[in-house]
């Protein structure tokens, strides 16, 4: 989406927020201690630091049981502005995600895919958050990162690596340290915009540093990391959450992790175990200002299209088994002139047809109400109201999540519920966002679509 402003919730008083930050940094660590039991080789070594800040060789492990699944992800959005020449040499950038799902072992995806050069990265390393507002780490939980046995690794430009499994107790709900540092100039950055998330900069190899101290510089960009896989006891697979800023989440409270893909997350964790409800975690595929049908410019593409990165950022998601696809206002507000009804509609078919072929299930959203907006007009209103039509017929999807429905007011039902809108008439506010995570029915998630022979 564009044009959108910052909502949400009002920061609570500084006492209330140092007694959440205690609280969720104890029960991190009790969460942390648990998982380490269940571990195959106990997961919780402690690594003494070496002469110069340095963490001992190691650190990789081979896996256990369970299953590998996505516990957080970003789609590469864009080339960071004034990255062009240096990128981020000489700086630790240590990016700060939420999981889904907890897992006894873990790896991450780095990428350098608007580089116009290759990315060295000297050094990396993941570790548990000791709160949810710092870049300090849970002590005894940091791990260094290798990349096929070695610390070092350069990513060609237009390139992304996995890096080595790491042994480290990951609990669902927890923020996840996740630092690299590059000592040589290569730009521009591979960047995620619209994290809702405050990562932290450094200067120099901070990458060992359990401390915050260094990391003075608070960010609200996701660098160059695009995915955290864990091996879980807890899922069976992914759900990719596919859409643009309504799913990245602009207008919710920043660092509240409120948005519709963390309530829907809450919701399968809780019901794991129980009845037939699938055992997925939850990975966020948004992109503000995402269309269907068109790119932006630059080579590689500035915010692709969602024809062009449906492969990349759900097709390729580590045990994928279903998707929600949550676009088309964006087509409809932003088009030079008014959109292609029948283009936007064939290019959610097509999307499907990609999905099928690989035998995940698709669910569907409606395009939700945007009166109010400066772009709306009725003509635009139209066309909503024509592709809504279409998708609740159930010749799109597999099957439908009515968030039009959910969110819009009764009594005008071409604006949102005052209560659900951010205040720019398009983005929900926290309470909009809860309100799409608690709609969406987890029993039209059961099953998967044969793949086409």
């Amino acid at each position: 989406m564009t044009r959108g402003r910052d909502g949400g919730a009002g920061a609570p008083p500084t006492k209330h927020r140092a007694l959440l930050a205690a609280i969720v940094t104890l029960i991190v660590a009790i969460s942390a201690a648990i998982y380490a039991g269940a571990s195959a080789d106990g997961g919780t070594r402690d690594h003494a630091l070496q002469a110069g800040g340095r963490l001992p060789r190691g650190d990789a492990a081979p896996a256990s049981t369970g299953a590998w699944v996505g516990a957080w992800a970003a789609a590469p959005a864009a080339a960071e502005p004034g990255t062009e020449t240096t990128g981020m040499a000489g700086r630790s950038v240590r990016n700060v995600v939420h999981t889904s799902v907890g897992g006894t072992s873990a790896r991450i995806t780095l990428s350098n895919l608007y580089g116009q050069s290759p990315l060295t990265v000297t050094h990396a390393s993941i570790a548990l958050a000791a709160g949810p507002d710092t870049a300090a780490a849970v002590a005894g939980t940091l791990r260094v990162l290798t990349f096929g046995g070695s610390t070092r690794v350069i990513i060609p430009a237009g390139g992304r690596v996995m890096s080595d499994i790491a042994r480290i107790a990951i609990p669902y709900g927890a923020n996840v340290l996740v630092t690299t540092y590059s000592p040589v100039p290569s730009g521009p950055v591979t960047y995620h915009r619209q994290a809702r998330q405050t990562s932290y900069l450094a200067d120099g190899d901070r990458t060992a540093d359990v401390t915050a101290v260094a990391y003075t510089t608070p960010t609200p960009y996701w660098r160059y990391l695009t995915a955290l896989d864990v091996l879980s006891h807890e899922a069976d697979g992914t759900l990719v959450a596919f859409g643009d800023s309504i799913t990245d989440g602009l207008g919710s409270e920043t660092d509240a992790n409120h948005r519709w893909t963390d309530i829907l997350a809450a919701r399968l964790h809780e019901a794991a175990g129980t009845g037939d409800t699938p055992r997925y975690s939850v990975v966020n595929e948004g992109i503000s200002g995402n269309r269907i049908l068109t790119s932006r410019s630059g080579r590689p593409a500035d915010n692709p299209s969602g024809l062009s990165r449906f492969e990349r950022d759900v097709l390729e998601r580590t045990n994928v088994k279903a998707v929600v696809i949550a676009l088309g206002v964006n087509d409809i507000l932003n088009s030079p002139e008014l959109a292609d009804r029948d283009g936007i509609l064939t290019g959610l078919r097509t999307l499907v047809d990609q999905a099928h072929a690989r035998g995940l299930r698709v669910v569907g959203a409606t395009i939700m109400p945007f009166g109010g907006h400066r772009d709306h007009t009725k003509a635009r209103e139209t066309m909503r109201q024509e592709i809504n039509e279409e998708i609740r017929s159930g010749r799109v999807f597999d099957t439908v999540v009515d968030f039009d429905k959910a969110l819009r007011d009764p009594y005008d039902p071409r604006r949102l519920r005052s209560e659900y809108d951010s205040g720019d008439h398009l983005h929900p506010s926290d309470k909009g966002y809860a309100r799409m995570g608690r709609t969406l029915d987890l029993d039209t998630l059961k099953g998967r679509t044969p793949v086409a022979a």
